[in-house]
């Protein structure tokens, strides 16, 4: 199970608001969601997830807190996020590794600096990638030792899905202009645009749809009031319906 960390800004005129989730990469669903004032450090929600055993969570540097990935570690779940800048570490050995996957460097070590050595006294997995397509050298930090480093690389690369998800959010369910500017008629208006998200996904999944989410959505829109099986409406070849062939518009002039 592969999951991220992400966070978006969502700017009314009058307050700022910062939207947290927790996203599933096999499906692409929120299972979290918490919406903060923009002044609450992204970090904080650490504190309000279960971490899963077995489960890769995947983040930002915002959420880089060596006590707090720790006590993730001891429950048994494997985080994959970047290194600051001013990181102090320790080598304790290199492994060997396949520079034509862009993988330059794949190190075991400690903590240096006392407050964060303190906070997470075990190993930790350092990997150094180079990203051809963007020209920009990226140093990943994780708690697994045994999946390979270009596939560390990899898991990275797939948070953008949240990025995606975020855009996809609001362009398609309206949420770039606000009908309210109040706290409550901000979040209202969030909530009631990933509740839309999460339905329609679900029936995608439940039905077994080759349909786009926003192409579903469309056909929602224009047949919101029809009195039509849903699986009917998504369908295809879709038959008109007795009332599609015997129309209720009387003729003006019968000749």
């Amino acid at each position: 199970m592969y999951r991220l960390v992400p966070w978006a800004y969502f700017t009314p005129k009058q307050h700022a608001l910062k939207l947290h989730t927790l996203l599933d990469l096999r499906g692409r669903i929120p299972v979290f969601l918490r919406i903060t004032p923009a002044r609450v450090h992204d970090v904080n929600m650490l504190d309000q997830l279960t971490p899963e055993a077995g489960a890769f969570y995947v983040m930002d540097r915002g959420y880089l807190n060596f006590e707090r990935l720790h006590r993730w570690t001891l429950h048994g779940a494997f985080f994959v996020t970047r290194a600051r800048k001013n990181f102090r570490f320790a080598r304790l050995r290199s492994h060997p590794v396949d520079k034509s996957s862009g993988v330059q460097c794949d190190q075991t070590i400690a903590l240096r600096w006392f407050y964060s050595a303190k906070g997470y006294p075990d190993p930790l997995r350092r990997i150094r990638y180079w990203d051809a397509p963007r020209e920009k050298r990226l140093v990943f930090l994780t708690n697994n030792f045994v999946l390979p480093a270009h596939v560390i690389a990899e898991l990275y690369r797939r948070r953008w899905h949240v990025e995606l998800f975020f855009k996809w959010i609001k362009q398609h369910l309206r949420i770039k202009a606000f009908y309210g500017t109040s706290e409550n008629a901000v979040k209202t208006q969030v909530w009631i645009a990933v509740c839309s998200y999460l339905l329609v996904a679900i029936v995608r999944k439940r039905l077994g749809l080759q349909l786009n989410l926003y192409t579903m959505l469309q056909i929602l829109s224009v047949s919101l009031f029809e009195k039509i099986p849903i699986n009917q409406a998504f369908s295809l070849n879709r038959s008109p319906s007795l009332e599609d062939e015997q129309p209720k518009q009387l003729q003006l002039l019968d000749f």
